[in-house]
């Protein structure tokens, strides 16, 4: 599906998670170290504090948003979200995330037809790294 405005090329639908968090400057900055991410928008407050920002990590997008209601990581309200991120070298990129300050929910391990590990951010999501075997 694709949308055409006049004047433009056709828009490729997508779908991106929009990540509501309690420390969205802190988030931005960690997926930076851990995934490698690049800042494509950001949006502040008077204070610098980052209120929105799209980020990209190759070629996935993903959204932060500032949430001062958001639970944290430790609540039981939580339920993680949970994101598969499909790179050529997952245990390159599991052990950047955990260097950066993830917790290791599984190790990078073979089965079902990948190589995945599982690990939750410091702002509870949860993040499976991987590719499949081919």
């Amino acid at each position: 599906m694709s949308t055409t405005a006049p004047g433009s090329e056709p828009l490729k639908t997508s779908i991106a998670p929009w990540l509501s968090v309690g420390r969205a400057t802190q988030a931005v900055d960690y997926y930076k170290v851990a995934f490698g991410a690049t800042e494509l928008y950001r949006m502040e407050d008077d204070a610098g504090t980052v209120q929105v920002a799209h980020l990209a990590i190759g070629e996935a997008d993903l959204w932060v948003q500032q949430d001062d209601g958001a639970p944290g990581p430790e609540s039981r309200d939580r339920r993680p979200i949970r994101m598969i991120l499909t790179v050529d070298d997952p245990d390159s990129a599991f052990a950047q995330a955990v260097a950066a300050g993830a917790t290791v929910v599984a190790d990078v391990y073979e089965g079902h037809g990948w190589r995945v590990g599982r690990l939750a951010d410091p702002f509870g999501h949860h993040w499976e790294i991987g590719k499949p075997l081919r």
